[in-house]
């Protein structure tokens, strides 16, 4: 079959992968290291700049993660309307508990702010509330979020590779990245593992699949026959 609309395609391919690049380098500078520390309500409204910024490339991450499966869902659709419609399910969800994930962040910030301000009181307090908040954030970002972007990834590399379009070793390694991913959320969230080194390993292939799809879908974009 030939794709039909080859220049809006090919179009929508070099914004997606764009996109892809987008959230990976959101999803870098997200990270703030002031609040996962040790001393966060001491330190978190210190460095409020810092927080902020990786606020602001949470909510970037909103962009990408929404994006990419509603720009290819016109052209996914025409291979399997149902696996393509999971897949923007998915990509909107992960979007919804990132703004959560936001929310708590600067929900940390206050109370860290509220700690600077009232130092007298008890402290134990704010730690109770600061621990929860914490593992919330945590729960969110590391689970809930990535478990729904990973699956909006896996059904559209599913497509990708029944339907040959872009080369089946790329959407079998984003596959088996995909399932990968989900493992280290799952033992994450039953706390087999934590936020380590282990972790880290099992989502390497999958970040390193997105890197090597967005690059290709700039490039070469979609086969033109499948």
């Amino acid at each position: 079959m030939v794709i039909k609309g080859a220049n809006s395609v090919r179009r929508s391919t070099t914004i997606v992968g764009m996109l892809l690049i987008v959230g990976i380098v959101a999803g870098v500078f997200s990270v703030v290291p002031v609040v996962d520390g040790t001393d966060y309500l001491a330190q978190a409204f210190l460095h409020k700049q810092q927080v902020l910024i990786g606020s602001f490339f949470q909510l970037l991450m909103v962009v990408a993660y929404v994006g990419v499966p509603i720009l290819l869902y016109s052209i996914l659709s025409q291979h399997n309307k149902t696996l393509a419609l999971g897949s923007v399910a998915f990509g909107i969800i992960a979007g919804v508990f990132i703004i959560i994930g936001v929310i708590t962040l600067l929900l940390l910030l206050a109370l860290s702010h509220d700690y600077t301000k009232l130092a007298t009181v008890d402290a134990s307090y704010f730690q109770v509330i600061g621990d929860l908040l914490k593992q919330g954030r945590d729960l969110v970002n590391h689970v809930a979020t990535t478990l729904a972007f990973v699956l909006a990834m896996l059904l559209f590399n599913y497509i990708f590779y029944q339907n040959k379009l872009v080369p089946r070793w790329l959407s079998a390694w984003g596959i088996i990245g995909s399932i990968l991913s989900i493992l280290a959320s799952l033992s994450f969230m039953a706390s087999f593992i934590g936020l380590d080194a282990t972790y880290m390993l099992l989502n390497v292939p999958i970040a390193f699949q997105q890197i090597v799809l967005a690059t290709w879908l700039i490039i070469k974009g979609f086969n033109k026959t499948v």
